[in-house]
């Protein structure tokens, strides 16, 4: 056994060895102090202990009777140098009332050994073995959840350190939690937009990859909307904020990636209950395991107690059933998961919420800004008497004082500034259109309730859509049909919910029937109901809830609005979208999409399925090995160190297992 002890010190000081190459000659970039120190403390006792076995007793012979204290001085020493921070965990945890932890369990085995190595004058390699292998493998933990950490860090390094203000002709940075709404700041290239705005001058590239996880880059102009956290790539951006920076984008990101693990998960609180429970258990029965089978060997079948042999077994079983793989693993399971989501554009604000999507059977959506664009187009010009660019200037002219979606498309179609002095007389006629002079004649533009007002035969549309009807000079001139545009992947994206998984997709919209039924067929959703108002949405989602035929068939509603917020809170997990999507929305939903596409729910979806899935495999893979290991240990037939290998082997697994939930790219 002492040469396999040996030859196992010697592999760790060539593993150390490779490790050091492969951090590096800087190791400091990579670990933290604490690591680096534990790091040599771990190389040191492992060669002190290799310089002891090559010394073996018989050179501590010349020193007569002193001879075994002075070996015995040295192991300590040994002991102390690799054991030292375990032994002081566990007396702070026995001074606190919080006995049964891991470093108990470590502190009783190897001074337990060493006291019977003592007794025995006997070998104390195995005592000072387990406690080294322990701390390795503690090291190789830490360092793995460190890293994973300092990754999604890095992911989401889009805190801004400052904002640009220009004052008497100069640039000033000032931190951003000073800069009030309304304030004009400057982005120059290669910086981060440091607060929520409009362009008011500039025109530019985006890297908004930290936000979305798209490489993909995004071209911005004067007038559009602009959101913090991207970073600038080529030219210079003068925008005006509209959000102080604690209600910015990049604030509530951080805040919901920092906050995400106080919200756990039920396998989460299991652990936590499992090994409140099972280390007092096997405390218990290690002191069983020393204490019965002497007795009754002695007292019921006469032989001889061998008190020494039960008491090594029971130290064994104490190594052997530290829980660390699982309470270590499966936080850091759903900590890397929601980081992988994060570097995907998917904010998840709890492991709790990962494992709940998992489960998700039946996706509801709500259709504009969800599944379309919330952007109203020219779509037709039908039964026009005048040329289509005429009968859409009117249109934008007599529209000009509106700011109704439809107004704006309506002026974003003509393309051209809009020369007030030609309208005059405009009235606005509450839910049915507009009346105006424009070039000295009358025209009207509305809906088919204005035109029998005007005393005007319509004409019917069949296109789905919204339907300008026009009249110039009391005849009537045609009508414009403009309808909201589809997401370029929302089709795809109810395609992948399907192959996902996902048993049903529904569809809950303000709309008329026939746009409503039309949308849904194009992109192939399973039921959808419209002429719903925000009351009827939170109505429809309860029946649906009702109508599930398990309790794990959970139910996700998808939505941007101030309206959707009541349906996103009564839903199983709520998804928001977050690029355009309400304040209101984000803050009621639990996952929320960073780019607003809604291909990213599948994505979520595999996700969390992926996250969970790692998690159950831990678990059994875990508690299956330390109960097999437990129960040849009480048989004897495992001894200290091997089991100690079989306990940091585990943990190592575990951790390297659980780390893969960080890669979701090919999802």
């Amino acid at each position: 056994m002492q040469e396999s002890i040996v030859n196992g010190l010697l592999v760790v000081v060539a593993l150390l060895a490779v490790v050091l190459q492969i951090i590096g000659t800087k190791p400091s970039a990579n670990m933290t102090r604490k690591q680096k120190t534990m790091l040599w403390r771990i190389l040191a006792a492992t060669l002190l202990l290799l310089v002891l076995q090559v010394l073996d007793a018989s050179a501590f012979a010349v020193f007569g009777v002193a001879g075994r204290w002075i070996r015995l001085a040295i192991f300590l020493v040994d002991y102390l140098v690799i054991g030292y921070d375990i032994l002081r965990k566990a007396y702070k945890g026995i001074r606190n009332g919080q006995v049964f932890d891991e470093n108990f369990l470590m502190a009783v085995a190897t001074l337990g050994a060493l006291a019977l190595a003592i007794y025995e004058n006997g070998d104390y390699l195995e005592a000072i073995a387990v406690m080294l292998f322990y701390q390795i493998g503690e090291w190789f933990q830490s360092y793995a959840v460190g890293k994973s950490r300092r990754n999604i860090s890095e992911l989401m390094d889009i805190r801004p350190d400052y904002a640009n203000v220009e004052q008497d002709g100069a640039l000033e940075q000032v931190d951003p939690d000073e800069v009030a709404i309304g304030t004009v700041i400057v982005v120059q290239p290669g910086e981060k937009v440091p607060i929520d705005g409009v362009v008011v001058d500039g025109d530019s590239t985006l890297n908004t990859a930290a936000l979305t996880g798209e490489s993909l880059p995004r071209d911005v102009h004067t007038g559009d909307e602009i959101i913090s956290g991207c970073i600038n790539m080529t030219g210079l951006l003068h925008i005006r904020t509209t959000k102080e920076f604690g209600e910015s984008t990049v604030s509530k990101i951080l805040d919901l990636v920092e906050n995400a693990s106080s919200r756990k998960s039920k396998s989460e609180d299991f652990i936590s209950r499992f090994a409140r429970i099972y280390t007092p258990a096997v405390c218990y029965a290690a002191l069983a395991l020393a204490v019965l089978p002497p007795l009754v060997q002695m007292f019921a079948l006469g032989m001889d107690a061998a008190w020494e042999t039960w008491i090594y077994r029971a130290l064994t079983f104490l190594v052997i059933s530290c829980p660390c793989a699982l309470v270590i693993s499966i936080p850091l399971s759903f900590f890397a998961g929601i980081g992988g989501a994060s570097n995907a554009g998917i904010l998840v604000k709890g492991s709790n919420y990962l494992e709940i999507l998992s489960q998700t059977k039946v996706v509801v959506f709500d259709k504009t800004g969800t599944l379309t664009q919330g952007v109203f187009e020219v779509n037709g010009i039908h039964h026009n008497e005048i040329e289509d660019e005429r009968l859409v200037e009117y249109a934008a002219l007599a529209e000009s004082a509106s700011s109704h979606p439809i107004s704006k498309s309506l002026r974003k179609a003509y393309g051209k500034e809009i020369d007030r002095s030609r309208v005059s007389d405009i009235q606005e006629i509450s839910g049915n259109g507009v009346i105006a002079k424009v070039d000295g004649m009358e025209v009207a533009a509305g809906n088919d309730k204005l035109m029998a007002r005007l005393g005007i035969q319509a004409i019917p549309c069949h296109s789905v859509g919204t339907i300008i009807h026009m009249a110039v000079d009391g005849k009537y001139a045609g009508h414009i049909v403009i309808s909201d545009v589809i997401k370029p992947n929302s089709r795809q994206a109810v395609r992948s919910l399907k192959a996902a998984g996902v048993r049903k997709t529904v569809m809950l919209t303000g709309d008329a029937k026939k746009v409503a039924d039309q949308v849904a067929e194009t992109l192939g959703i399973d039921e959808v109901y419209s002429q719903l108002l925000p009351a009827d949405k939170v109505a429809k989602v309860e029946e649906l809830l009702n109508a599930k035929t398990s309790e794990k068939a959970r139910l996700a509603f998808v939505g941007d609005g101030i309206n959707d917020a009541p349906v996103l809170r009564r839903a199983d997990i709520g998804i928001a979208m977050g690029a355009m999507g309400s304040d209101a929305a984000i803050e009621a939903a639990d996952v929320v999409l960073m780019d607003d596409d809604p291909l990213k729910i599948a994505k979520a979806i595999k996700i969390s399925r992926k996250c969970l899935n790692i998690v159950y495999q831990n678990i059994v893979v875990a508690i299956a090995i330390k109960l097999l290991c437990l129960v040849l240990v009480a048989l004897g037939f495992a001894s200290m160190w091997l089991a100690v290998f079989a306990d940091v082997g585990v943990m190592i697994l575990a951790v390297l297992n659980a780390i893969r939930a960080l890669f979701v790219k090919n999802l």
